[in-house]
């Protein structure tokens, strides 16, 4: 865990703060990687949080929304205490299992669902998985089916 101040900045409507550079390269070195999205975990001000990191504009950034900290937008110029680690743990969410019996049951759009980028199947995936009523799960997984086949929208998108 590596700790160190930092002050809220705001890019758009997004608050967040750099991390220090030698703690960047701690947390590369751990994850094996200095690009793409990188898990990371710890506090601040002592409130645990699991973000990603992010590169953007040409920088790595720690986004602080308003679950991390409250009323964050309004806190810009504050110095807050992080802490941060690379986090190991699986990010993975698992389709719920009758989706992945409705797409073996049905060919045409299981490969429709295969071919899709790593972006799109999670955006399903996860969709499903945080309904609450096996009645809505059974619903939208007709609906996911019917959109993979180009029948209807699904989750705001038209046929894939």
């Amino acid at each position: 865990m590596y700790k160190s101040k930092a002050e809220i900045e705001i890019i758009g409507v997004n608050p967040f703060v750099f991390v220090p550079a030698e703690i960047l390269q701690q947390i590369f070195k751990q994850a094996g990687k200095d690009k793409g999205h990188i898990p990371i975990n710890g506090t601040i001000n002592t409130k645990p949080y699991k973000q990603t990191l992010v590169k953007y504009g040409g920088e790595w950034r720690l986004y602080i929304n308003t679950t991390i900290l409250k009323n964050s937008p309004k806190r810009i110029g504050e110095t807050v205490e992080i802490t941060v680690s690379f986090d190991t743990e699986s990010r993975a969410i698992a389709p719920p299992e009758s989706f992945v019996k409705a797409l073996s049951e049905n060919e045409g759009a299981k490969a429709v669902f295969d071919n899709l980028t790593a972006s799109r199947k999670l955006e399903i995936v996860r969709y499903l998985s945080r309904l609450k009523t096996e009645e809505i799960l059974e619903k939208n997984i007709k609906r996911a089916i019917n959109f993979l086949l180009g029948k209807e929208r699904f989750v705001g998108r038209d046929k894939p």
